[in-house]
């Protein structure tokens, strides 16, 4: 981590507790008083260009928004910016690194749509066993129920005296006979690719290729050059207007990425100084990995597996191919060195989970043509969502009249 005094890593100790130490002397930190933590939260904000007058909100366990950026045991101090967006940042209080921050939009948002999407409020989500089941079970039974609702709407499609095919309902029926014919298909695609996202009982985990040829690309960073970039990198970055700096190794070789609030960045060496990827480098990095480098190519354009959607994607990138049996790719970014696996699991999920879940196809990738395909296929399947639940209450309301 760095702050504007200080230049400092955390180290796990028992129990998954992080201890922070001064990487130019090897002391350890205290924990970071609550003055020191509001100062820290100042810093965020000025480096992102936000007027800012950080205010303590609380300090406890994680929550609805830290699920995933922190442990279960973690200590977290919560920040308001005090902004007109709402900021809210969430840092951890033993070492002061910041592990989430949200925006009001961002929480109103969720709590519309991603948390009732994926069964996501923190009382079912902390328990990670119990809500995996539940949503592969509900995706289970959605599934079969769309297949047979199919079933049943296609064999009472009843042909008329004029030879012309219709539904025999009439009323809510009908528009649920002929909405669930229309967008059946599409309801069946979503709720089984979206079963598919929680990879069940293994299925399309991925074959444990991208974690055993990734330590092998990034290799060991010695510490020589750990503290070559302590004594030399912080000046050479100080008037860079970097906000973050990430540890990007590569052939046991220490870079890091340095990147600016606007999103660019710029990767450096031990000693701070640029260091665009080489072709030389990366053949090196690669030589020794196991399976081997079969072929590697540079690309100017997306090509299936990488590409430009809701994200922007670095090109140019290189793509090696493993000479494994799953042709493994690699992509790793020409001027940043981030580098992505993507093995064979990963590329049947492109197309069964981002292709039919999130309709990720080349011809929709545009905006905002993807969005109008989505917003109308989506009004479809909820005519046919919201037909088939009232008909299912008026069902058991009169089968609980006559009981």
């Amino acid at each position: 981590m760095i702050s504007a005094s200080r230049c400092s890593a955390a180290c796990r100790a028992a129990a998954g507790r992080q201890q922070p130490f001064d990487l130019a002397s090897g002391r350890p930190l205290r924990e970071p008083t609550q003055q020191q933590l509001l100062g820290i939260a100042a810093d965020h904000a000025r480096a992102s260009g936000i007027a800012a007058e950080p205010r303590w909100l609380r300090e406890g366990g994680m929550d609805q928004w830290t699920l995933l950026a922190a442990g279960r045991d973690q200590r977290i101090a919560q920040v308001a910016l005090g902004d007109a967006a709402g900021t809210q940042l969430y840092l951890a209080r033993d070492t002061g690194e910041l592990l989430q921050d949200t925006s009001r939009r961002e929480r109103v948002l969720a709590w519309l749509g991603a948390i009732p999407h994926w069964l996501y409020p923190i009382s079912l989500r902390q328990h990670a066993k119990l809500w995996s089941d539940i949503v592969i079970w509900t995706a289970v039974i959605g599934t079969f129920l769309t297949a047979t609702g199919l079933y049943v709407g296609i064999a009472r499609w009843q042909r008329r005296r004029d030879g012309r095919r219709a539904s025999p309902f009439r009323g809510w029926w009908y528009w649920h006979h002929v909405a669930g014919l229309i967008f059946g298909v599409l309801a069946l695609t979503w709720v089984f690719s979206g079963l598919l996202t929680m990879t069940p009982w293994g299925l399309f985990a991925g074959s444990g290729v991208a974690w055993q040829v990734g330590p092998q690309i990034s290799g060991t960073p010695s510490a020589t050059d750990l503290k070559r970039f302590v004594d030399e990198a912080p000046a050479r970055l100080a008037n860079g207007g970097f906000v973050r700096l990430r540890s990007q190794p590569l052939g046991g070789r220490l870079f890091v990425l340095a990147e600016r609030a606007d999103g660019s960045s710029l990767r450096v060496d031990a000693g701070g100084v640029p260091a665009p990827l080489t072709e030389d480098e990366l053949r090196a990095a690669l030589a020794g990995i196991d399976p081997p480098l079969a072929d590697l190519t540079l690309l100017q354009g997306d090509d299936a597996y990488y590409y430009s959607h809701k994200e922007r994607q670095e090109l140019p990138v290189w793509r090696a191919v493993l000479a494994d049996g799953q042709r493994t790719r690699i992509y790793i970014g020409a001027n940043t060195g981030q580098f992505r696996i993507v093995d064979g699991d990963a590329r049947w999920m492109r197309w069964l989970e981002r292709g039919l879940h999130g309709l990720d196809f080349a011809g929709l990738r545009k905006r905002p043509l993807w969005d109008i395909v989505a917003l109308l296929l989506l009004a479809g399947v909820m005519v046919v969502t919201v037909t088939g639940a009232w008909m299912a209450l008026q069902r058991l309301r009169k089968d609980l009249s006559r009981s």
